[in-house]
């Protein structure tokens, strides 16, 4: 059996392999590699307003799932990516009540929205990281100048506190949680003050 890495959840990007999609970066929890998996809208929504701590007013599909599991007494015990085969991540589920234990299939972008909100640990083979994987310098991105920025951020940023807390409030109300997410991002900046090159 290939040995196992375990993962965690880097990020979100736009999918450059398919219009409309997303791109869930997992990392290696004690190394450079990093996996790249193409999501669709709505679990990258789901995953982004966990990432930034926001709480949806109507519980979200993984939210429901999860309360549904704790009223019954089951755990999430972990999520194993398992394979990758055409283009697809197949990962599956490991669930126990104290005195059963099953494992179920799931599609990985399922199962990584799932493992988020119960804090279970994420895993895959070896043998899929070699294959799927890329390796990161952690400078690259502190490199970048400041005009290769996102067009919008500036503007943002040019936002009183009270006007991001209710851009923010209304994104929510409106379930635009990706944009949710960045504009939490720049609030909390804001609140912890000006970084030091500014």
């Amino acid at each position: 059996m290939s040995e196992r890495i375990r993962l965690k959840v880097l990020g979100l990007s736009y999918s450059q392999i398919r219009t409309g999609a997303y791109a869930l970066i997992l990392a290696e929890a004690d190394g450079p590699g990093r996996i790249p998996v193409v999501i669709g809208p709505s679990e990258a929504q789901s995953i982004a307003i966990r990432m930034e701590s926001i709480t949806p007013p109507r519980p979200m599909t993984h939210d429901l799932f999860v309360s549904f599991a704790h009223a019954f007494g089951v755990t999430l015990r972990e999520v194993f990516i398992y394979r990758f085969e055409d283009g697809i991540f197949s990962s599956e589920l490991t669930f126990t009540d104290g005195e059963r234990t099953v494992t179920v299939d799931s599609r990985t972008s399922d199962a990584i929205a799932i493992a988020m909100r119960t804090s279970a640990p994420i895993y895959t083979t070896r043998a899929i990281l070699e294959e799927t994987g890329f390796e990161v310098e952690e400078s690259i991105a502190e490199d970048l100048p400041d005009d290769e920025e996102a067009p919008q951020a500036p503007k943002l940023e040019n936002y009183a506190v009270e006007e991001l807390e209710r851009t923010l409030q209304k994104l929510i109300a409106d379930e635009n949680y990706e944009e949710a997410a960045r504009v939490s991002r720049i609030l909390e900046q804001k609140r912890r003050g000006p970084a030091p090159d500014q």
